[in-house]
């Protein structure tokens, strides 16, 4: 079972640390310093560049923004520290943030530091030695759901969260704002995306919501307990904020492929496999444990959609211009269009299941 257990690898090409500048840094910085010994890299993950850091008894793991990149809202570390520094005192499924460095002279980019919390993360396959069963993934989607549910019901007044954005006018800003990402790294001329784009903004709902949203929940982003397989953290809060909890809700469906999807898609998610919810039974189930109203489920869906799309192009455009070398990168260019496809069946049969 022990070999499940998500485990750095060998660093990448291109993307080494400098030992001897992060231990004369952290000799300034972690009280009591230890002496950096070893740094891995975890090899999951699309965007941020996420390490393991070893020290005589500690263990800490370092995330940095990708090289190349240039969507600083995607990819910015002290506003993902800043979020698990206001989370700490109200929730609990987070790794406890440690530091955070904006001396681009480190390591070539801000970064930050936090704990490290060993456990399972379910990518694009199982890992070797896990067994999951039908039982093991209907657990799984529906804490999923309820993991969800508890973030969007924080009080963000109390909290202090609802400093973290400004919620007025928040999904007209993510439309035009993915929209603008979206054309600022086309490579290739995607019909789909285009008349996403349009519908959306021709589509705005009109009653709007507000909490606190991660904006990137999905299960390569869970921590599982290697015995019971339940959620002990979430990862991955630099897109988190204040917003529409029915956009959080879209992103996640974007990312819940199922049998029928494109196999593209699954790159992301194990969603697919059964046992799992189904996206409908994801949104009956969210439904019945919040007073949203969810009848304009479809913008959410295929914005959700659309931004999954644009998240892949601009990896894929990055790798386009040599900034990676990573070959998983080179096919994302079929997960856009796969993401243009279901965002226009959704219109199409105004649904978000069953377009085949």
């Amino acid at each position: 079972m022990n070999e499940a257990l998500d485990k750095a690898q060998k660093v990448h090409d291109g993307e080494a640390l400098d030992i001897k500048k992060l231990n004369t840094y952290f000799e300034g910085h972690l009280s009591p310093f230890e002496k950096i010994t070893a740094v891995k890299q975890f090899p999951g993950g699309y965007s941020n560049l996420t390490y393991l850091l070893k020290t005589a008894t500690k263990e800490y793991v370092l995330r940095r923004p990708p090289r190349g990149a240039k969507i600083k809202s995607a990819h910015d570390m002290h506003r993902e520290f800043e979020v698990l520094s206001q989370l700490q005192p109200v929730y609990t499924k987070i790794p406890q943030p440690v530091c955070y460095c904006d001396d681009a002279t480190i390591i070539g980019a801000s970064f930050y530091i936090m704990e490290r919390i060993k456990g399972v993360i379910l990518r694009n396959q199982i890992p070797k030695g896990l067994t999951l069963t039908t039982a093991h993934f209907k657990q799984l989607s529906t804490e999923c759901i309820d993991t969800l549910l508890a973030l969007h019901q924080l009080d963000i007044n109390k909290t202090g969260l609802v400093n973290l954005g400004n919620p007025e006018g928040y999904v007209s800003r993510q439309v035009s704002g993915w929209t603008k990402r979206y054309f600022n790294a086309e490579t290739d001329s995607i019909k789909g995306m285009n008349k996403a784009a349009e519908w959306l903004q021709s589509h705005l709902p009109q009653t709007q919501t507000t909490a606190f949203i991660h904006n990137d929940f999905k299960y390569d982003n869970f921590i599982l307990d290697l015995n019971n397989l339940h959620i002990k953290a979430v990862l991955d809060w630099e897109m988190a904020t204040v917003g529409d909890p029915l956009m959080d809700l879209g992103t996640t469906l974007a990312y819940w492929v199922e049998s029928e999807d494109n196999k593209a898609l699954r790159a992301f998610n194990l969603t697919w496999v059964d046992g799992n919810l189904r996206r409908e039974e994801v949104v009956t189930y969210y439904a019945s444990q919040s007073p949203l109203d969810l009848k304009d489920i479809v913008f959410y869906y295929v914005f959700g959609s659309f931004k999954l799309g644009v998240i892949a192009q601009q990896i894929y455009a990055r790798y386009k211009k040599g900034f990676s070398k990573d070959p998983r990168f080179a096919g994302l260019i079929y997960v856009v269009n796969a993401c243009a496809d279901n965002a226009q069946q959704a219109i199409k049969f105004n649904r978000i299941h069953d377009f085949r």
